[in-house]
């Protein structure tokens, strides 16, 4: 892959800051497999860069930073299209976000949902716009994330909240995601790029392998939720297929309320506690 091959994401470096964009704003700066394989490609072209110090992702446009999934693609074909090693990568990526050994500024421009929410809460930092919107839509649509999208969420606001977020799937200001600490700051979206300038030239005027270390320790302590990721993406390629997920993509794409009644578990042979 090439930089002029790019169709879903754009990438621009100047001044030791690297700009990765999510460029659909059609859907919202929803996601493809195609998508995840360049946001992929992007940072590990500014990890490769000795003249890139700090990453910055968002979205292309004021309304989405990114909205997760596609689930309009999802709908189509059955799945989020072809990638170029014939899985979706979205674990790789994630992986990329936390091993990229330089900070990552999540520029929250818009609504970051569903799969979008969980790429802003990997990153090292969050700037968000004043008219941001951040929350989970798995359980409405048929989807979730039970590795860092929960896990590591919790760490940060604390396992009250972080179940609220996915089990209400409501969706919260981005004064409120600054209070519960989750977002660092909150600007006008006209100072949303100058804002995470100013952040970058900050931290680009320290020591970088100060950085990277300091990086690496903070991801330490909560790495093994990585191996809770892979059996959750395990499980949910599994439940993709399932009657139950499929409702929800028709229902998101219909524009109606889903109908999940008749999908509580069965009773097992696990005896309740007494």
């Amino acid at each position: 892959m090439r930089l002029e091959e790019l169709e879903d994401v754009t990438y621009e470096a100047e001044r030791g800051l690297a700009w990765i964009t999510i460029n659909r704003p059609e859907r919202h700066n929803a996601f493809r497999n195609r998508t995840i394989d360049e946001l992929i490609f992007c940072f590990k072209r500014a990890w490769a860069d000795p003249e890139v110090g700090v990453v910055a992702l968002t979205g292309a446009g004021d309304r989405a930073f990114c909205a997760g999934g596609d689930q309009k693609q999802r709908q189509e074909t059955g799945d989020y299209g072809p990638s170029e090693s014939g899985l979706m990568e979205t674990e790789t990526l994630h992986r990329t976000i936390r091993d990229i050994p330089k900070p990552v500024i999540a520029a929250v421009n818009g609504v970051a949902v569903g799969g979008g929410h969980v790429l802003h809460v990997l990153c090292d930092l969050t700037i968000a716009a004043d008219h941001a919107l951040f929350g989970q839509a798995g359980p409405r649509v048929g989807s979730f994330d039970a590795g860092f999208g929960t896990a590591y969420l919790a760490r940060i606001l604390g396992e009250k909240r972080a179940r609220e977020v996915w089990f209400l799937c409501r969706q919260y200001n981005a004064a409120t995601m600054e209070r519960w600490g989750l977002v660092n700051a909150v600007v006008p979206l006209a100072e949303l790029r100058a804002e995470v300038r100013r952040w970058a030239d900050e931290m680009l005027a320290l020591s970088p392998t100060a950085l990277r270390i300091l990086k690496h320790s903070f991801n330490a302590d909560s790495e093994s939720i990585a191996g809770v990721g892979t059996l959750a993406f395990d499980t949910l390629a599994i439940f993709n297929e399932s009657a139950e997920a499929k409702e929800g993509v028709a229902a998101f794409v219909e524009k109606r309320k889903p109908d999940f009644s008749g999908y509580q578990p069965k009773p097992t042979t696990r005896r309740p506690p007494s």
